[in-house]
């Protein structure tokens, strides 16, 4: 079933030896197997990544199955880039403002607390274990894998703020962890003491430098790929962002995963208004599939290399044994989960102040804006009073979804049992330098990882269903649709109120025309509604052609007002994208093809 790669820096010696052949396989296979447990595990309701680890775990036993190692290297660089990327342009930006603070704390702050909790305890219980690689293996175990917890979350109806959290800390708490593992790595074998001043010089560089370059990377390749009219070309560029936001800023010792994320995320926000529709249909189609290859190919990979990091620590027994390994992974997970029940409960008291907080600024900047709308407006006091309102509306708009999907002790218990280790666990932990009881640190980050998914990620559904979580109203959801649908079509319709900025003013459009693109929005916001409650003329002036015309500069209308309300946030980013959807099919179908221009 596999072929030895290489783990280490002198496994390249032996690489020419690979068997393409029989990787080709393995991919294939492996492929297979993602689909067919993907399909599967949704009837029986236990997400993907659970399923493909206890797979993993079999075929690493099966007689006959060769020994599966995978470089780090290869993890971090060539697979973490693209999952990253794939989910940071399908998170709302807008969303991750407003829980920008519960994102920072676990997966900024948090992650140092358990970093150093838990290399201190390594450090405590390993007599030949400095403390430099104790924090490093901390800084491994950290970061929990959001895939498992938001796969069974949006299956179950998880309210949608815990999911944005859950993702944003996903997204962000792996830089910190690598950055942190890196520092630490440094200083291993070094005779000195951690110094924490230098560490947090090197997170502040990494951390600033990485969200700079990913911002660069995030504006030029928008602006490039909006002047193209070649989907495939738009498309092939896309596939590049995660790596040309990586690598540069990897290379200078910054975060390349953070450039990642920012770049994912300020192309997720601008695409809708930058890039053509048919570009963007097809970056949700392939980034959907990419995500989902990779993210189960890796807990695929988890399962399958158990097996090679046993037979490592038996062959090393003198220095630790199997079961005392075993035992130090189990006493960690203890500790992961504990301290991290210890900072949620406090992090859900403090959500309850943030929008006591946030009601009294919403009330101030109404009274100032009031105050200043009682003044004579003229030039540039008109600008500013028109940004106060811009401010007030946005603000006005955070509080209402704050207080409508407030987290409260049971959310609280959810996002404390939602973390499961992942992806970095799995790479970062093979690229521990040459340390005392390095094969038993590998296990040890690798038996967390397992049992946080298989004990956590298995019994979550069950967690979610007896704390009787409520998520998403579709009912309500539909009528927010419609809502959002009426707004956008009378914004949209004004455009038909002078035709001649749309078509040539020497052409005589028919009110039928006019008619008829009008009845197109009105019948697109009352389907929404009906679901909520249950030849002689020029080429160019032909009824079909004007109707096209008329009814896209309606769409786009629609479109860029939909792009400002996005901005202000006032309505939830899943009825929003609902909406965008709606707009990009009608706008694909009204668009003419190469031929046809």
């Amino acid at each position: 079933m596999g072929a030895t790669l290489p783990v280490s820096s002198t496994g390249m010696e032996h690489a020419a030896g690979i068997d393409f052949g029989v990787i080709e396989v393995v991919g294939v296979i492996g492929i297979v197997v993602i689909v067919l447990v993907a399909a599967f595990s949704r009837r029986l309701g236990i997400a993907a990544p659970i399923f493909l680890v206890v797979i993993g775990v079999g075929i690493s036993y099966a007689p006959g199955v060769p020994e599966l190692e995978v470089p780090h290297e290869f993890v971090l660089d060539v697979l973490l880039p693209p999952i990253l990327y794939a989910a940071a342009i399908r998170l709302s930006f807008v969303d991750f403002r407003r829980n920008l603070g519960t994102i920072v704390s676990l997966s900024v702050v948090l992650v140092v607390v358990t970093a150093f909790g838990t290399g201190f305890v390594l450090f405590d219980s390993l007599d030949r274990l400095d403390l430099a690689a104790g924090i490093a293996l901390g800084a491994v175990l950290s970061p929990p894998d959001a895939v498992a917890a938001t796969a069974v979350g949006r299956r179950l109806g998880l309210p949608p703020r815990l999911l944005v959290v859950l993702e944003g800390e996903g997204l962000v708490n792996d830089a910190t962890a690598l950055v942190l593992f890196g520092s630490a790595v440094a200083l291993v074998g070094a005779k000195a003491e951690v110094n924490l001043l230098l560490t947090a010089e090197q997170f502040a560089f990494a951390v600033v430098t990485a969200v700079v370059i990913g911002l660069i990377v995030g504006v030029v390749t928008v602006a490039v790929r909006s002047r193209l009219d070649d989907s495939v070309l738009a498309t092939a560029i896309s596939i590049t962002v995660p790596f040309l936001a990586f690598a540069p800023t990897n290379a200078i010792g910054a975060s390349g995963v953070l450039a990642v994320v920012v770049a994912g995320l300020y192309t997720g926000y601008a695409n809708p208004g930058s890039v053509s529709v048919l570009t963007r249909t097809s970056d949700r189609i392939n980034w959907s599939t990419i995500q989902f290859l990779l993210e189960n190919a890796v807990f695929l990979l988890i399962g399958l290399q158990i097996r090679s990091l046993v037979e490592d620590v038996d062959a090393n027994s003198s220095e630790l044994s199997l079961t005392s390994t075993i035992a130090l992974g189990l006493l960690a997970t203890v500790i992961l989960i504990a301290l991290r029940f210890l900072w949620v409960g406090p992090l859900v008291l403090l959500l309850k102040l943030r929008e006591q907080h946030a009601e009294a600024r919403t009330l101030r900047s109404l009274q100032f804006l009031q105050a200043r709308l009682r003044e004579p407006a003229a030039g540039f006091r008109r600008k500013r009073i028109s940004a106060l309102r811009r401010r007030y509306t946005r603000q006005r708009a955070d509080l209402e979804q704050l207080r409508s999907q407030s987290i409260d002790w049971r959310g609280g218990v959810v996002l404390g049992w939602s973390g499961m280790r992942g992806v970095v666990t799995l790479a970062a932990a093979q690229s521990l330098p040459d340390v005392p009881y390095r094969s038993q640190l590998i296990l040890i980050a690798f038996v967390v990882a397992v049992v946080t998914l298989l004990l956590q990620g298995g019994t979550l559904p069950a967690l979610i269903r007896a704390l009787r979580i409520s998520g998403i109203d579709e009912e309500e959801d539909q009528q927010q649709l419609a809502a959002l649908l009426d707004e956008l079509s009378f914004t949209g319709l004004a455009v038909l109120d002078d035709p001649s900025g749309v078509v040539d003013s020497t052409t005589d459009v028919d009110p039928e025309v006019i008619e008829r693109v009008r009845q197109a929005s009105y019948l697109r916001a009352e389907a929404a509604w009906e679901r909520s409650h249950s030849g002689h003329l020029p080429l160019e002036a032909t009824p079909h052609r004007l109707f096209r015309r008329l009814r896209l500069a309606v769409v786009e209308a629609e479109r860029e007002h939909l792009l400002e309300l996005r901005r202000q946030g006032l309505y939830p980013a899943r009825i929003e994208d609902r909406a965008q959807a709606l707009l990009d099919l009608e706008e694909a179908r009204l668009r003419p093809a190469r031929s046809d221009h």
